[in-house]
């Protein structure tokens, strides 16, 4: 248990080292940007003399580094800076309307994601080779190959006029759930399938890597039913690879969640805050957006580091 803890602690200790490198890396990034931000803030009615009190007074013309450094101290305190013309928009309002629909839309996908690979990795090893085997083999290369974008846009020629909305409004989750599932359940299906084909063929080799090993054999040989041998010990350890694996899809589901929020129409993190900002040419908006997923995609990473520490017992001790 103390070694398990020491292994946490190492992963919450590099969280801000991380957060640091990213906000450095989006930041840079978005310095190269033509688009002047005293522009944008005061409009194109604003004087010279105006534009440059502004970059005066906002630190603007200040030395990179000494700009990076009030956006850090800024950031750590909750301000992400602001858009539009004005001062009144905070970016942080923004992205607390928009991150959690965003989540909402990608954690969905994951689960649509588990609850059908998985099953049909472990049938598919079972049957090794036999009918079963080979129909959810074609099935899952299918699901690999079809992009998340291209069947975004069919499922919403298809359900145009039907009861599951493919535009609107999402109905909040604790006020309206079925609302909510039926709004949110064919971008989760077209954010899930190629995550599905995926999967499945990872627990199916899995899987067939582990009921390949000696100890099955001995164990199916001294009489314990095949049953009780898959479910006790060849499922948990046939799972360290897909934990692992389904944590760095967990980026490409937030990656794919942000387009296909777009296609979808929904409020999420690519509409209401990336697209918004590169529409109008918001510079602070793309910036805070573009760092608030990576940090949360940083974040998901390191849950799913401990619960690939909880599964294999063998790396505790390392």
């Amino acid at each position: 248990m103390n070694n398990l803890l020491r292994l946490i602690g190492r992963r919450l200790l590099a969280l801000p080292i991380m957060v640091v490198g990213v906000s450095f890396l989006v930041f840079f990034i978005m310095s190269l940007s033509p688009i002047d931000p005293a522009y944008s803030a005061l409009g194109e009615t604003a004087t010279p003399e105006a534009l440059e009190e502004y970059r005066v007074e906002h630190g603007l013309n200040d030395p990179f580094f000494v700009q990076y450094g009030h956006y850090l101290w800024n950031m750590l305190h909750g301000d992400l800076g602001t858009y539009g013309v004005g001062t009144s928009n905070h970016v942080s309002d923004l992205v607390a309307q928009a991150l959690p629909i965003t989540l909402q839309l990608t954690f969905l996908g994951l689960f649509f994601a588990v609850i059908i690979a998985f099953p049909l990795g472990v049938l598919a090893a079972l049957y090794r080779d036999r009918w079963p085997d080979q129909v959810i083999r074609v099935f899952s290369v299918i699901g690999i190959g079809t992009p998340s974008f291209w069947l975004a846009a069919l499922l919403v020629l298809a359900f145009l006029h039907s009861p599951l909305k493919v535009s609107g409004e999402v109905p909040a989750l604790t006020v309206n759930p079925t609302g909510w599932f039926l709004r949110m359940l064919l971008p989760a299906i077209a954010l899930a399938v190629p995550v599905i084909g995926q999967m499945t063929r990872v627990v199916r080799t899995s899987m067939v890597e582990e009921l390949d090993r000696d100890y099955v054999r001995t164990a199916v040989g001294a009489g314990i039913p095949k049953s009780i041998v898959v479910a006790r010990n060849v499922l948990r350890n046939a799972l360290i690879t897909p934990v692992t694996v389904l944590g760095l899809r967990v980026g490409y589901l937030m990656g794919g969640a942000v387009v296909i929020e777009i296609i979808f129409s929904i409020n999420g993190m690519g509409k209401a805050v990336l697209l918004k900002g590169i529409q109008e040419n918001w510079v602070t908006l793309v910036q805070g957006g573009a760092l608030v997923v990576a940090i949360a995609f940083i974040i998901v990473n390191i849950i799913v580091d401990v619960l690939y520490l909880l599964i294999n017992p063998r790396i505790r001790s390392v």
